[in-house]
């Protein structure tokens, strides 16, 4: 017997076959079949001719960690396809931490709405994630910045040996207790602060467990080719498997860059390293406004910050940065820079800086300080987007066979305590803009292969087990889609409409998209064991 079958649909595998018409048997939250099925056999049949099938999409690049405690549902992720999410990307993650006082400082997108238990160690992280119900699985990287706070606070210097040797202690414990891999972001602080020699400990530590070194690298502009060997040469030294994380250069870069990094990419794979990476699907980058301010201007706490942004001195100091983490910014491009998120400033998210700068009467820039001065406690919530990406080194990237596609962006809703929150312009439809953009309207994949990218690929790179395929044996974590229909719904002026063509999502077993409409069940699970991979 079984529980559900999906009757008649265009069967994708995942691992980029082409679609096969048949049916998929349900039991116990698992395929049992992949086959023509009686239907006598079943409790429930729902018929799928006509619509693709295909395993859940895993987005293996967010920032959910403090958005799904608030909010499990994961409203923008469910609604465009997304069966698991990994968390605790570019260095960023909401434990460990010293005290409880400091999960507002490491915890992306926090909101004083959300009401949760408190935790320390990063096994107690995920239990307050699995208390919650969740709408997607969830896989937790630790972050060299939140782990480089546990051990150094906010102090302005990466730590001396012995310093590093606790923080490895401390990723190998995180590792113990259920940590999927570990992340750095080297243009953020306190991951700016930090050279190979601060990072190989940890990563080797990674290496050991088999699981990923994912990093946000230093530099993706005029100084890519450094950024990138970095990372190659950081992973190289621990014997780790490396990630790339959003691998497009940035505006500022030259023409060549996209194409020289794979070159650099393909000869380190010759002497045996173990590279791979992905992308976002649109040609929008976007970050943490507080991101722009010089390392000295990042260092302490939020007050901290607070109290530099408000002194005239050290203001003009942080415009003549002469490299800020954005080139677009130094070139006053603030035309093609939109607020993305805030709390104080909602009224202004959407708007270009040129725009804001106008309204307020001040010069653009003095406009972004003056945002984040009065966000004030929300300053690490407060986001920004730039025109920075070029959409031909998004396709060649996406020619690649070992390149995911990610969100980078957070799981949220458009309804609730999150309701406010945005985490990027493409976060409730960058799958859907995918399949829509680069698959169905630019041809640039077949079908089969981009559902690849957002399946078996991210499923195996991260040692997932029995997740990312359509087989038997496997998690039922699936979508069902309309090839022609589905499409992402966003725009700057209004980035929470969730995607449409989603006909069905099942996350280990349980509808939670029917026909179209969002049922009540969150099934999704916090996933600690992984297939160490070599």
């Amino acid at each position: 017997m079984f529980d559900l079958v999906l009757k008649g649909g265009e069967v994708y595998d995942g691992i980029g076959s082409a679609a096969k018409v048949t049916d998929i048997g349900i039991r116990d939250g698992m395929i049992v079949a992949v086959d023509e099925i009686d239907v006598d056999t079943a409790t429930e049949v729902i018929d799928v001719a006509g619509l693709a099938v295909s395993p859940g999409f895993i987005d293996m690049h967010t920032h959910s960690d403090f958005t799904l405690i608030a909010d499990g549902r994961a409203e923008s992720q469910v609604h465009q396809g997304v069966t698991t999410e990994v968390i605790g990307q570019c260095g960023i993650s909401c434990a460990p931490v010293c005290s409880h006082a400091a999960i507002r400082q490491v915890a992306p997108w926090f909101t004083e709405k959300a009401k949760h238990r408190k935790w320390l160690g990063f096994g107690e992280y995920l239990d307050v994630l699995d208390d919650t119900d969740l709408g997607v699985n969830v896989v937790a990287f630790v972050g060299h910045g939140t782990i480089h706070r546990a051990v150094l606070g906010g102090e302005l210097h990466a730590g001396e040996p012995d310093d590093v040797a606790k923080m490895a202690k401390l990723v190998d414990q995180c590792m113990e207790e259920g940590a999927g891999g570990f992340s750095s972001g080297l243009e953020y602080f306190p991951g700016s602060l930090a050279a190979p020699d601060h990072l190989v400990p940890m990563v080797e530590v990674a290496a050991k467990y088999g699981r990923l070194y994912a990093t946000h690298v230093r530099n993706r502009d005029t100084e890519y080719d450094l950024g990138f060997t970095e990372a190659m040469s950081t992973a190289r030294q621990a014997g780790a498997r490396l990630q790339i994380s959003h691998i497009q250069p940035k505006f500022g870069a030259p023409d060549h860059a996209m194409e020289h990094t794979l070159e650099m990419i393909d000869i380190a794979r010759t002497h045996d390293g173990d590279i791979a990476f992905d992308v976002i699907p649109h040609d929008w980058n976007h970050t943490l406004m507080a991101a722009i301010l010089p390392k000295w201007a990042q260092a302490g706490t939020i007050d901290d910050v607070l109290k530099r942004l408000a002194n005239p001195e050290m203001r003009e100091r942080i415009k003549a940065n002469p490299k800020p983490m954005w080139l677009i910014v130094k070139a006053r491009q603030w035309k093609d820079i939109i607020l993305l998120n805030a709390t104080v400033n909602k009224d202004s998210v959407g708007a270009d800086f040129e725009e804001i700068g106008r309204m307020r009467g001040v010069d653009p820039y003095d406009a972004v300080l003056d945002i984040l001065l009065e966000e004030g406690d929300n300053l690490m919530a407060t986001m920004w987007s730039s025109k920075s990406f070029r959409n031909s080194d998004v396709e060649l990237c996406l020619q690649q066979d070992e390149c995911a596609v990610i969100s980078d962006t957070v799981a949220i809703a458009n309804d609730g305590i999150l309701s406010d929150h945005i985490g990027s312009l493409s976060g409730y439809g960058w799958a859907a803009r995918f399949l829509q953009h680069y698959v169905r309207d630019r041809n640039v994949l077949s079908l089969s292969q981009g559902i690849a990218k957002i399946t078996s690929i991210p499923a195996k790179r991260l040692g997932l087990k029995k997740r990312g395929q359509l087989r038997p044996g496997y998690h039922a974590d699936i979508c069902v889609f309309s090839p022609d229909a589905i499409s992402s719904n966003v725009t700057a002026r209004d980035p929470r409409r969730y995607a449409s063509g989603i006909a069905h999502v099942l996350v280990n077993g349980v509808l939670s998209i029917r026909g179209g409409q969002r049922m009540q069940t969150n099934a999704g699970s916090v996933i600690r064991e992984f297939q160490p991979q070599s």
